[in-house]
């Protein structure tokens, strides 16, 4: 019954007219930056990072997650109609999706990604309403050893489950964790790696990092990767009627589906866009006739829509109730709430209801709003694809400098954007992800605040974290991470030597 009662104050929360506007605000800007390949809602939420300073917290997290889960409705629909994904996540929508719309189905295509999407994230929601309040009572139990233990588990799991080499993962954490050191400490008012700049005294900017590096970075990586261009596809609202077939071969995936988006949304360093390729490769193995793929297969679509979908619920659910984000976007949630003055953790359940029930109430909306958009919209949306990039470009950079600038009205925060700006698309190319080292910064200062209060209470005994059983268990688990890590690239290295031996 508390569970009710906590669901009914939250939609009194989320149907506030404030938290109503912004939920659209949200959800509209995702589809927006979802259907616009090349952009994407990480770099959409870097650069409105600094207008959730100036609305109120439940407000501006609502606006956030909503231009999340937005973009992952949005993502399919450049997948479909032109062979260019929005989102990463969004990739697997054009192994299928692009060949129904070459066979005059696109509107099919596009109305069952959005009833996908909408099946997957409301079991997502579900998932995420009975998990996350059970999940934050345990860690309720955690002491600063725990939770030091734990961010350290998140941290390594992030980089080593990450796509490419777990070493550079590993490295761009210590990086984020290096540059979460700057400025001023706490305990001792002494400053660190600030080389005497007085702008450094308060430490880097986590709106000037994030817009730097998946703003300015994403805009430079894709001015010349991506043209512009238009589908030639005409979508009217009777394309968009699925056949009864359509709707039975897709209900198992979609259930499939939304299952491999739910757990792998909770798991540090996994998210939407591993639990897409995994929904396909899942789907692939159980079809009766796996050569359908790749051809047009609604299967081939359904599935990862409602996977992608379900994992952006069930990314909340650690981020919230453990302060422990599993990808980029979710550190960004993160550091919203910090500037907020709100520490996510367990007691963020307890201390701040009206937020946390008030958001998962929103998600319900916000999914309501999004069917309502894909679908009776899907004409304007096809018509954004075909807006010049010499235009979108430079608008979106002048929008980063300008909403860097409000945050402190400072120059010099313009600048750390342009140098992180520059750093994350060199780093890109080197295939260095920057999204560790995001989550680096972020957990670094909470991980030495942790370790500090852990060693202060067991008076510099570090046998703490091996003593008590929940700390220990973590660190097990972070060091057969970092073997399986190990073992992994030096299999790799001599797969490598014996295709340098066969070659010669």
């Amino acid at each position: 019954m508390d569970m009710f009662a906590n669901l009914a104050m939250g939609f009194g929360e989320a149907f506030a007219p404030q938290n109503l506007l912004y939920c659209f605000i949200g959800v509209f800007l995702g589809t927006f930056v979802g259907v616009l390949p090349g952009i994407g809602g990480l770099a959409t939420i870097s650069m409105l990072l600094p207008l959730t300073f100036y609305v109120p917290p439940t407000a501006a997290i609502i606006m956030l997650a909503g231009i999340y889960y937005g973009a992952q409705y949005g993502g399919s629909t450049a997948s479909i109609l032109m062979n260019l994904p929005g989102t990463p996540a969004a990739a697997v929508a054009c192994l299928d999706g692009y060949p129904m719309a070459q066979k005059g189905r696109a509107g099919v295509a596009l109305a069952m990604t959005t009833i996908a999407s909408f099946v997957g994230a409301s079991l997502g929601i579900i998932i995420l309403t009975a998990f996350s309040p059970l999940l934050a009572g345990v860690a309720l139990s955690f002491g600063p050893a725990d939770y030091f233990a734990m961010m350290l588990l998140g941290l390594v799991a992030a980089a080593t489950l990450a796509h490419g080499s777990p070493v550079k993962g590993i490295a761009m954490v210590l990086v984020g964790l290096a540059l979460g050191m700057v400025g001023t400490d706490v305990q001792t008012g002494q400053q660190r790696f600030t080389f005497d700049i007085p702008q450094l005294a308060d430490g880097i900017s986590l709106v000037a990092l994030a817009m730097g590096l998946f703003g300015v970075a994403e805009v430079i990586g894709s001015i010349n990767r991506i043209k512009a261009g238009r589908s030639q596809h005409k979508i009217t609202m009777r394309s968009l009627m699925p056949t009864g077939k359509d709707m039975k071969d897709s209900t198992l995936p979609m259930l499939r589906g939304t299952g491999v988006g739910a757990i792998f949304g909770a798991l540090p360093g996994a998210g939407a866009t591993i639990a897409s390729f995994m929904s396909y490769a899942v789907e692939k193995k159980v079809a009766r006739d796996p050569s359908r793929f790749g051809k047009g297969a609604i299967e081939g679509i359904t599935s990862p829509e409602s996977a992608n979908n379900a994992a952006s619920q069930t990314a909340f659910i650690p981020t919230l109730t453990l302060g422990i984000p599993g990808d980029a976007t979710m550190a960004l949630m993160l550091g919203a709430l910090i500037i907020q003055g709100i520490q996510p953790g367990p007691r963020l359940v307890t201390e701040h209801p009206e937020l946390f029930w008030g958001l998962i109430a929103s998600f319900w909306i916000g999914n309501v709003m999004l069917v309502i958009l894909n679908l009776p919209l899907i004409g304007l949306w096809v018509k954004m694809l075909s807006i010049p990039y010499r235009i979108l470009y430079p608008a979106i950079l002048m929008f980063i400098c300008i909403g860097v600038y409000s945050v402190n009205n400072s120059a010099f925060d313009v600048l750390l954007v342009m140098i992180f700006g520059v750093f994350g698309y060199v780093m890109a190319l080197l295939k260095f992800e920057p999204a560790p080292l995001l989550l680096g910064f972020i957990l670094g200062p909470l991980m030495e605040e942790h370790l500090r209060r852990a060693m202060l209470l067991s008076r510099g005994d570090a046998m703490v974290f091996l003593e008590r059983p929940i700390s220990a268990g973590f660190l097990a688990v972070t060091a057969a991470l970092l073997v399986w890590a190990a073992v992994a690239l030096m299999r790799q290295n001599r797969a490598r030597q014996r295709a340098a031996a066969l070659a010669e």
